[in-house]
């Protein structure tokens, strides 16, 4: 499995949980080693995206793919 698969896996994995607060989660890319996602719906205008970000999708990704050096939220996509 490449790192890239293993990423969109772990980001299926988050999806229901994001869903369930009004949102989603849409991978864009992984370009060096910078994982590219778009947040949908609640998710998108929430005052806890950063937290949400980072504390959960950053750390779950760099749990499992340890070359991911950070999670981008691109809004403009």
């Amino acid at each position: 499995m490449t790192e890239e698969e293993k990423i969109k896996e772990i980001i299926d994995k988050l999806r229901p949980f994001l869903i369930s607060d009004g949102g989603n989660i849409e991978f864009i890319k992984y370009e060096n080693n910078i994982v590219y996602i778009k947040m949908l719906g609640a998710c998108a205008g929430c005052e806890l995206i950063d937290l949400t970000l980072k504390d959960g999708i950053e750390s779950a990704i760099r749990e499992e793919v340890p070359t991911v050096t950070e999670v981008v939220n691109v809004t403009n996509c």
